[in-house]
């Protein structure tokens, strides 16, 4: 794992054990006897940014990401999970995805295929913005443990840069408008994209 700061991942444990909510859907997913899984993306984000805003209420979530690494799983075992998260914690939108099979049905701004990742990590490490890259599971022992390729230091530094590895610069910049970062968390930094776009990297 590169680079995690550890005071950073400290904070990024205390926060997740504080939220109900989360460790509930933790427990609910760890119930599913995944080998290699987490909760991601969104709703870790914003739990961070949330409390770096000092905002009381947490910010509206439109779904739990859960990603699983299972090469050899069928193709609709992400639909049959979704549905018994959903039967476990029906309060939540659930959304699936297992990262060893993303390369068989994404693909690029160009059309082409994207090339395929050999971990859970790897597949993290794709994800759009650095900030974004991180997740979280519970042992059976419910200790919280934190999966980041790229370190925390973006996430609590409130910084949102564009990860080439797979997003375009086109899809780098709608999401910051789409998700609306800077309304939503004010004294985010937001930097432009790279120069050169995951396509333009090939």
């Amino acid at each position: 794992m590169a680079n995690v700061h550890v005071d950073y991942e400290e904070r990024l444990r205390g926060l997740v054990e504080a939220s109900r909510q989360l460790m509930d859907a933790l427990r609910a997913v760890r119930s599913l006897g995944l080998a290699s899984w987490c909760i991601g993306a969104g709703v870790i984000r914003s739990l961070v940014w949330d409390s770096l805003h000092g905002f009381r209420e947490p910010s509206h979530v439109q779904d739990v990401d859960v990603a699983y690494f299972a090469p050899d799983a069928a193709a609709y075992l992400d639909r049959e999970l979704q549905r018994q998260l959903s039967v476990l914690n029906p309060a939540l939108a659930w959304e699936v995805t297992n990262q060893a099979k993303v390369h068989e049905w994404l693909v690029d701004d160009a059309g082409h295929a994207v090339p395929p990742v050999d971990s859970l990590e790897g597949g993290l490490a794709t994800w759009p913005e650095f900030a974004t890259c991180v997740g979280v599971y519970l042992t059976s022992h419910d200790v919280v443990k934190v999966v980041a390729p790229y370190g925390l230091n973006d996430l609590f530094e409130l910084q949102v840069r564009h990860n080439t590895c797979r997003a375009s610069a086109a899809t780098y910049l709608e999401r910051v408008r789409s998700k609306q970062f800077r309304e939503r968390w004010p004294r985010l930094t937001i930097f432009p994209p790279s120069p050169r776009s995951a396509i333009e990297d090939r």
